[in-house]
């Protein structure tokens, strides 16, 4: 088995119905800027927009993701987004078009996190240490 040095995901992919609407939901609450990726050709309905991420720094590298192979929706694997403040993404949420499942909790010595429900219909979870 190999060693992990800096995360243990490589990649995360969260399906999306509405890219446009997906992409404003998350540049909105996590104030970022999604990237446009470009797809292999035999793939040819999808569509990716990239979070931000630095090569060799401790990032998880993911992306949205449009195509008919895939679908969004509640009950699956849940991510979280570390953040300085979740309650700060959190009061984001709804004006974003989403909606909030849980309100900021405290999860012992691990910190804080709130669990809201993207434009698509996913359910992630906003992490932070305060």
């Amino acid at each position: 088995m190999t060693t992990l040095s800096k995360n243990p995901f490589t990649w995360i992919e969260i399906y999306v119905e509405d890219m446009s609407r997906a992409q404003q939901f998350y540049e909105s609450v996590l104030q970022i800027n999604m990237i446009p990726m470009q797809t292999p050709g035999e793939m040819s309905d999808l569509e990716m927009l990239s979070f931000p991420w630095a090569e060799g720094e401790a990032n998880i590298s993911g992306a949205l993701c449009k195509t008919s192979e895939m679908k969004p929706g509640t009950g699956g694997t849940i991510v979280y987004f570390t953040c300085d403040d979740c309650a700060d993404e959190t009061s984001r949420v709804q004006s974003a078009g989403g909606q909030v499942l849980q309100q900021k909790f405290q999860i012992g010595e691990y910190g804080f996190c709130s669990i809201v429900m993207d434009t698509e219909g996913n359910t992630i979870g906003l992490h932070s240490m305060k």
